[in-house]
């Protein structure tokens, strides 16, 4: 099993979509609709890449990268994603907010696997 990791993105600029929820008690059929979104969101155009947690009181944030706005768009108008939108309304969420924002800038930092290295190979450029 591959360690869990930040999403891999390219470099700047692309879109990220911020989703944070609340759900309601219960799964009432959200973990299939989950699992059904994650496969299709994999498999659109200019999507790039995503990042997600959830907490014990319900409360979850994903994010969706993208290449371009229009992509953004193109996911928002798919049927499927539609419907499940819908039904989110209706069983799932007691509330939501979704952020759309242009990524300008982006860092990352990985530790590396081999704790041998050099003190050279650790310093940062």
């Amino acid at each position: 099993m591959e360690a869990k990791r930040p999403a891999r993105t390219p470099q700047p600029p692309y879109y990220s979509v911020v989703f944070t929820s609340v759900r309601e008690e219960g799964d009432h059929g959200y973990s299939e609709m989950a699992k059904e979104m994650a496969e299709l969101v994999r498999s659109q155009p200019g999507f790039l890449g995503s990042d997600e947690c959830r907490g014990a009181d319900g409360l979850g944030i994903t994010v969706a990268y993208f290449d371009t706005e229009e992509n953004v768009k193109a996911w928002r108008a798919n049927a499927s994603h539609t419907v499940a939108r819908n039904l989110g309304r209706e069983r799932w969420y007691k509330s939501y907010a979704l952020h759309v924002a242009k990524v300008e800038r982006a860092y990352s930092w990985e530790r590396p696997e081999d704790s041998e290295q050099s003190e050279e190979s650790e310093q940062p450029e």
